[in-house]
């Protein structure tokens, strides 16, 4: 390796410090460097011994990063897909909050007998023997209960179709205005 080399290598520490403050990212870092590098040495001949090489070469690096950041901007700008798994995770987790938060409004408009069914058996995962025993109804009534309620939280779940939220929400009224009939339509019947 002759001087020239050795005083590119001293050089490419501070380069690469450089060149990260610049690109903000390791690996396009470490290819601004290495076409400064590159570059120097196709363009040795151009530089005075005696002079700052540190300067010298600083101003490559900076006009290669400003013609690299020019042509980005012609051609458009590559993103590879595992730069934007950071971003994909927190949008995930994020939609994740808000389904969370719509299945509770859901789970609050439905029948108070149909979110028993539901939280017992899809939350706590209890059988449907189980579930009958604590709310002393019989096993096919938990099944009916549970077809029903899971039908309607299907449908107050449908986010992109409000006029079919609303309607449900209107059916679950319609259930829960029925039960508090039922038993003075029985009072009626037996009087």
């Amino acid at each position: 390796m002759n001087d020239f080399g050795r005083l590119l290598e001293a050089e490419i520490p501070r380069l690469r410090r450089y060149a990260r403050a610049l690109t903000r990212d390791a690996a396009r870092a470490d290819d601004l460097v290495q076409s400064c590098l590159t570059r120097a040495v196709a363009k040795q001949h151009l530089w005075e011994p005696g002079t700052d090489l540190r300067a010298w070469l600083f101003t490559i690096l900076h006009n290669q990063h400003v013609n690299d950041v020019r042509r980005s901007v012609r051609e458009g700008v590559n993103v590879a897909v595992e730069d934007l798994a950071p971003v994909l995770t927190v949008q995930a987790n994020a939609m994740a909050a808000l389904q969370l938060r719509d299945l509770e409004r859901a789970l609050g408009m439905l029948p108070e007998e149909q979110r028993q069914v539901i939280l017992l058996v899809g939350l706590e995962g209890m059988r449907y023997e189980e579930v009958a025993t604590i709310l002393d109804v019989p096993v096919g009534t938990v099944r009916s209960r549970l077809s029903r309620g899971r039908d309607l939280l299907r449908k107050l779940m449908d986010m992109n179709d409000p006029p079919a939220r609303e309607a449900a929400a209107a059916g679950a009224e319609i259930v829960a205005f029925r039960k508090r009939r039922e038993p003075a339509a029985a009072r009626q019947h037996a009087a």
